[in-house]
């Protein structure tokens, strides 16, 4: 995996083995990214990074100057190996490990960006309760937006709040204001 942009552009980070994770590839993430890059400025948001995973998607936030970035992930080692690359980029990350579901059950705050990319396994009704959960909490600023990577084997079209999906590969984005 690398960085694509930013003050870390082009720099190769390599996750341990035994995590259990699929990084969005690097085609997905520039697509995304670009769409991203002209609705917002990145060195004023606050983001909430769902299934985190290897932080892939965090750090790329944190290397095009976001300043407030929560990565939440169920796997202590995906914890412990964003904390740790965080640590030494000195990247602006809160790496919480917690059960996603549950954690939405709880959270507050308001976030420009809410990205989630759970399991491709997930069927049509868990993604729907992400989100119903965000739209619930009131998670999103006015203008804010939550992403959520899925295959393309799911539609999310009628879950409300939908405004647009875009491919990439196998990849989805879904995105919802």
């Amino acid at each position: 995996m690398r960085i694509i942009s930013g003050t870390y552009k082009g720099r190769r980070l390599t996750a341990p083995k035994n995590l259990p994770v699929r990084p969005t590839t690097d085609f997905a993430k520039e697509g995304l990214f670009n769409i991203l890059r002209v609705r917002y400025f990145f060195d004023e948001l606050t983001v909430l990074d769902l299934f985190a995973g290897t932080g892939n998607i965090s750090f790329e936030f944190a290397s095009r100057g976001v300043p407030n970035i929560t990565a939440v992930d169920a796997h202590l080692g995906c914890v412990q190996y964003i904390n740790k690359v965080s640590e030494e980029f000195s990247f602006p990350i809160n790496a919480i490990k917690s059960d996603v579901a549950k954690y939405l059950e709880k959270a507050s705050g308001n976030y420009d960006i809410i990205f989630a990319d759970p399991p491709y396994d997930f069927n049509a009704s868990q993604l729907e309760n992400i989100v119903l959960a965000v739209a619930e909490k009131k998670l999103l600023k006015e203008d804010g937006i939550l992403v959520i990577e899925h295959s393309k084997q799911n539609t999310l079209d009628a879950l409300p709040g939908f405004a647009e999906a875009r491919k990439y590969g196998g990849n989805v984005f879904s995105f919802f204001a």
